[in-house]
């Protein structure tokens, strides 16, 4: 999750659809990002998408060195190309994020 916000802000269906993971799971690991301040949300029209904070340099550093190094994991690949399918994952969003 943290690689892919990274790359942009997400909204839970798209983390979900993306990573395959249950929505109530992703929420709850942003829950906790967030409780970390490691992450925060912002509110766009009927949905709510979170981001990277970005005032944590050591972590902003050590997601864009795996971000040069990313071919080596190829999960993180395969969940970076998931990113194109982010628009249709919103789409059918049914989460509480609207």
């Amino acid at each position: 999750m943290l690689i892919l916000l990274y790359q942009e802000e997400l909204c839970v269906c798209q983390l979900s659809g993306i990573l395959g993971v249950s929505q109530p799971r992703i929420s709850q690991n942003l829950s906790k990002f967030r409780d970390l301040n490691l992450v925060e949300d912002e509110r766009k029209e009927k949905y709510v998408f979170y981001a990277l904070k970005q005032n944590n340099k050591i972590l902003l550093n050590l997601l864009k060195d795996t971000m040069h190094d990313i071919e080596a994991y190829p999960k993180l690949v395969a969940d970076r190309d998931g990113l194109k399918d982010k628009i249709q994952y919103l789409n059918q969003c049914g989460c509480a994020c609207k």
